[in-house]
């Protein structure tokens, strides 16, 4: 997504905090002191804001004939992820899982307009700020959450119609069947705000073609519609006007296999020859993307970029001299390890790279000027590729002991 999408819903899920509430290299001072206790004051009031009784729950479970449908219902703030939604789809999920009488689940977004735009980042930032545990909490139940839709035993249907990014990601990709349509926005753009593709970013994005997850992961490129089934990440694509009519012969059907769910969804997918005609988005770039991106370092990449001389190739070069040096570094690493490994243990990977965004500096800085100040202008710190050290990448992903995720 452009960053200036979202305000008080944001799509990075990625951030944790350590237990014993270190504070941050970059909160030592004494300013930092008061800005802690402000931030201590903002969370108290955004948790308490969450314990408020809702005119609306912000997600509805329902049991519809032998189907069970979650639906994320926060359209004010494109269904932004929050912890109290992550602790209500869980235990369903795994109820459902167990009861002769469930099927299939359907998991979608209310509002015509997102299906999950990501996790609700104001409270990570302050949490983290605090030293609060709510963004430790938040992350390790997410991606249990993640892991729980990745290893599911009946069929499991994301309808990611609209804007579909960082923590509405991890509630679809992994998922056995991922039907977008003509709405559908998807993109991982975290290196924007100091961070990395997390939600097992780690683990589908090395496994898409090529260098593609790599360009993805690193550049935020955005992927519309058709192009989001062309690149593997959705497996059908129906038009949206149809996902009612295809939700309702879902929820009829009687005990179906993985085999029935997928024969409706090829059958809608054929009535929807929408932008059929038109290329993938990429189809002109894909050897370009190969090529440049297949370097054996960040700083390779973008000496290739600015080598390569053509527009496409000067765009993109563009694009990642205004990401967070240290996050592309991290993300870089992310990918290449995690094309080997399993989802559960991407996560955990994962799970350790969070702690080690909360610890620094570029995510705090990354929220300021994309989301409080929105001058669009942070500050990094390493501030270039060349100033962050392979030891410093490699610390975050370093194991956090008795406190690494664990399923």
């Amino acid at each position: 997504m452009s960053l200036t999408v979202l305000t008080s819903a944001y799509s990075f899920s990625d951030v944790m905090y350590p237990a014993g509430k270190v504070i941050s290299p970059c909160h030592h001072s004494s300013p930092a002191v008061s800005s802690r206790l402000r931030s201590v004051f903002r969370l108290q009031r955004i948790q308490s804001h969450m314990m408020s009784s809702h005119v609306d729950p912000e997600v509805l479970l329902e049991k519809v004939g032998r189907a069970g449908v979650i639906t994320m219902n926060r359209p004010k703030v494109l269904n932004a992820l929050n912890f109290t939604m992550i602790r209500q789809i869980y235990p369903q999920l795994k109820k459902w899982e167990k009861d002769n009488e469930t099927d299939i689940v359907i998991i979608k977004g209310a509002g015509g307009k997102a299906f999950c735009a990501g996790g609700d980042i104001r409270a990570v930032t302050e949490a983290g700020k605090a030293g609060d545990s709510l963004a430790q909490d938040f992350f390790r139940e997410e991606y249990i959450l993640n892991n729980t839709i990745g290893a599911y035993r009946k069929p499991y249907i994301a309808l990611i119609d609209g804007i579909t990014m960082g923590g509405g990601v991890g509630l679809s990709v992994h998922g056995r069947f991922r039907v977008a349509t003509e709405k559908t926005l998807f993109a991982m753009p975290e290196t924007a705000i100091g961070l990395f593709p997390d939600v097992g970013g780690g683990y589908f994005l090395p496994r898409l073609q090529g260098k593609l997850g790599l360009f993805l992961a690193l550049t935020g490129f955005r992927l519309k519609g058709r192009d989001v089934q062309r690149a593997g990440l959705a497996t059908h694509f129906v038009e949206s006007k149809k996902i009612p009519d295809l939700e309702k012969e879902l929820v009829d059907m009687k005990s179906p296999s993985a085999e029935d769910v997928s024969r409706v969804l090829d059958s809608y997918q054929k009535q929807s020859s929408l932008d059929s005609e038109k290329p993938f988005v990429l189809d002109r770039h894909t050897s370009d993307i190969d090529r440049l991106f297949s370097a054996s370092s960040v700083e390779g990449i973008m000496q290739n970029l600015k080598a390569d001389g053509s527009e496409f190739a000067k765009k993109q070069a563009e694009i990642l001299s205004k990401m967070s040096p240290m996050s592309m570094k991290i993300t870089y690493k992310q990918l290449q390890a995690g094309a080997a490994l399993s989802l559960p243990d991407v996560l955990v990977m994962e799970y350790r790279l969070s702690q080690a965004c909360m610890r620094g500096c570029d995510f705090y800085e990354g929220v300021r000027a994309v989301l409080v100040d929105k001058d669009h202008n942070p500050k990094w710190n390493p501030s270039t590729l060349e100033e962050v050290s392979d030891h410093s990448v490699d610390q975050c992903f370093s194991s956090l002991g008795e406190k690494d995720l664990t399923f």
